[in-house]
């Protein structure tokens, strides 16, 4: 007997799960239990769907797999941040990272396998891109967070941010579909506004956002408002200059009326004076915004430090006394090499694999 071909059951829609079960003679409300299975009650196998027969569960089985991720380590920091190794189905790795306050608790995801993006100060330009992540993956990772959330806290995950590995808006269609698993009430059931996805700011991307009337926040990885500056940081504006983001930011509110996060590192010798500073006072004049200053967490002894706390106060002064709102950020999960632009797969499969 020929091996019937497995698909990844959670690559069909709903529609297309009940015409499977109508062309094999079964009941059509049988796709929306087994859709509840997988996306609201997250679950792993087949053979855990109490409420479906055995032989329809032998039938799911013969034709489809679910190919769910496995975090393969876990480190947990002395601050409380947990960092994820998450293998794929195809053993690729991506990183995911549960960050705990004493408000929240955030989960932090990635989109891409690798980044195709060569911002200069982050870990993770230095992989080259595999691929994109598909949907479930993505979700995947934040139903992992939030178990371990409710197992090592006692808390329910509140927020999640698209800050971990890749480019969100260079797998736009995924990311979106993830964001719909998550807050629908058939998935997750979370609040698009505990949802927010950063990005390097792709200014086609960010007015398609728009146009699809998104309900997640944006933040923009900016770092510097000097197009000199930022290219030397961030070669992707080159392509897409601040004229051209700033442009799409402002179609951005005109659609959607919500304000912009801007995060922004304050590098020594690189922008820590008075002009960079009030540079990006200017910039943030555009639309209603806010500024992140994130602490910079060094990847190698290379050109990029921590500039002074003076500098750090200094643009706060600043942004202020423009009645802009900006607020320092520290650092979580520096121990474990789990902060912003640290995650980069330090540890090799076949490591990760004997743990």
């Amino acid at each position: 007997m020929e091996e019937i071909q497995k698909r990844d059951i959670r690559k069909l829609s709903l529609s297309e799960l009940e015409e499977f079960f109508l062309e094999h003679g079964e009941k059509k409300f049988r796709a929306k239990q087994v859709y509840e299975w997988l996306w609201n009650k997250s679950l792993k196998n087949f053979d855990d769907m109490s409420n479906i027969s055995l032989s329809t569960r032998e039938l799911l089985k013969q034709h489809f797999s679910i190919n769910h991720i496995l975090v393969d380590l876990m480190q947990h920091s002395q601050d409380g941040t947990i960092k994820n190794a998450v293998k794929l189905y195809d053993e690729k790795i991506v990183e995911s990272v549960l960050i705990p306050t004493s408000k929240r608790i955030t989960a932090c995801v990635s989109s891409q396998v690798g980044c195709s993006l060569d911002c200069n100060f982050c870990a993770t330009a230095r992989l080259k891109r595999m691929r994109n992540l598909n949907p479930d993956e993505i979700y995947d990772q934040v139903v992992a967070i939030k178990e371990e959330a409710e197992t090592y806290f006692n808390r329910p995950l509140t927020n999640i941010v698209f800050m971990g590995m890749g480019e969100p808006l260079l797998n736009y269609n995924n990311v979106i579909a993830a964001i719909e698993k998550i807050t629908s009430p058939e998935g997750l059931g979370m609040a698009s506004r505990r949802i927010t996805l950063s990005t390097v700011g792709i200014p086609k991307m960010i007015r398609k956002m728009a146009d699809d009337e998104v309900k997640f926040n944006l933040a923009i990885s900016l770092h510097s408002a000097i197009n000199e500056t930022r290219s030397r940081l961030m070669p992707i504006n080159d392509k897409s200059p601040l004229e051209e983001l700033s442009d799409s930011l402002k179609y951005w509110y005109e659609k959607t009326k919500r304000k912009v996060t801007y995060e922004y590192v304050i590098w020594d010798g690189i922008n820590d004076d008075e002009t960079h500073a009030r540079a990006l006072a200017k910039f943030c004049k555009i639309i209603p915004s806010k500024v992140n200053i994130i602490q910079y967490n060094p990847i190698d002894e290379g050109e990029f430090r921590q500039a002074s706390q003076q500098a750090v106060e200094m643009y706060v002064r600043i942004l202020e006394s423009q009645g802009i709102i900006a607020k320092v950020r520290k650092s979580r999960g520096q121990d474990i090499d789990a902060a912003c632009g640290q995650l980069a797969n330090k540890n090799e499969v076949s490591q990760l694999t004997n743990i």
